[in-house]
């Protein structure tokens, strides 16, 4: 073999030897991170991406209403430096394990995160009453209600599928930076580096989703639950009901009797189903109507964790509404 092929001149030795010292001082000094769900965690991976890799709490098809805490989990929360969560009205498995086994990391509720809008639960008519665990109905509204910081924390009066609007996004990708250059400022560069390209993708997807849905905007449909005001407030979408609120209550004979009803009375429309819960519901939905099913996935359930995630959850949701809206004509 040819010396100069087989062995690299000395300096070119040294350079390497020097990168891949760097790379692996890089990787040793990037700080751990846990996050509870798929979307958020997308967030989180990318504003991490050429420093580490966050570990991910709520996995595969699995759903964080009706999630219970694994060893390895609580194996993560031990060794964290970092948590990201929404917070207890969407993740409330995790509100006595981070108390306990979280007491060492810095815990950053992403629900509080500033610039975050907003909104109330529906109830009533199409939209069941919501409990919100104290025995108090919280009141109906469409309004923004905006909260900054640590204080006037409003748990269980909202709807906290925030992740749904792309402006919500940008806020938690704000808070995210902000809490890991805190945590690793060596890597601070990188971080705020990250947050200005995600930034530029996320307005760019917000273009794109609201032609995507612009023809069939106007087209009402059914949910299987109340989990799309964000996406709906954003662009103009029209739900019409949802056949449980939270989808780990399985509605009663009368609520499904009360939602077919009301299908029958829209005429062609659309009823979607999610990934992880009962599909015959929907079916027993749309028997005897000229509706359509289709499914939607909030929660990304069917998608491959990672920082490109959070794009195709939400294209994936614009292209399921106009995919079958469009067909009803």
């Amino acid at each position: 073999m040819n010396a100069a092929k087989a062995f690299l001149p000395f300096s070119a030795t040294v350079l390497l030897a020097g990168l891949l010292i760097g790379t692996a001082a890089t990787a040793a000094d990037a700080p751990k991170v846990v996050v509870s769900i798929k979307p958020i965690h997308s967030l989180v991976a990318a504003v991490m991406q050429g420093v580490g890799t966050p570990d991910l709490i709520v996995d595969g098809a699995a759903s964080p209403h009706t999630y219970a805490l694994k060893p390895s989990n609580a194996r993560s929360l031990q060794q964290a430096q970092v948590v990201f969560w929404v917070g207890p009205g969407m993740e409330a498995f995790l509100q006595k394990p981070l108390s306990s086994l979280g007491s060492n990391a810095t815990i950053v509720e992403l629900d509080q995160a500033p610039g975050i809008a907003k909104l109330k639960f529906r109830e009533g008519g199409a939209f069941e009453a919501h409990d919100d665990g104290d025995g108090d109905e919280a009141t109906a509204g469409d309004n923004h209600a905006h909260d900054h910081g640590d204080h006037g924390h409003d748990h269980g009066e909202f709807d906290t599928h925030l992740w749904l609007d792309p402006h919500n996004a940008k806020a938690m990708v704000a808070e995210i930076t902000t809490s890991l250059v805190a945590a690793d400022p060596a890597n601070a560069l990188t971080y705020e580096t990250n947050q200005k390209t995600l930034n530029d993708k996320l307005d760019a997807l917000d273009a794109e989703i609201a032609a995507t849905v612009a023809p069939v905007k106007n087209k009402p449909f059914i949910v299987f639950h109340d989990a799309y005001q964000y996406f709906e407030h954003r662009y103009g979408v029209r739900v019409s009901g949802s056949i449980t609120v939270s989808p780990e209550t399985i509605p009663g004979a009368q609520r499904v009797a009360e939602i077919h009803s009301k299908v029958a009375d829209l005429g062609a429309t659309c009823v979607f189903a999610e990934p992880q819960f009962e599909p015959k519901l929907v079916n027993v939905v749309l028997e005897g109507t000229s509706a359509k099913s289709g499914v939607l996935d909030p929660e990304a359930a069917t998608l491959p964790q990672g920082p490109d995630l959070y794009f195709d959850l939400m294209r994936g949701i614009a292209g399921s509404l106009k995919n079958c809206l469009a067909a009803q004509g």
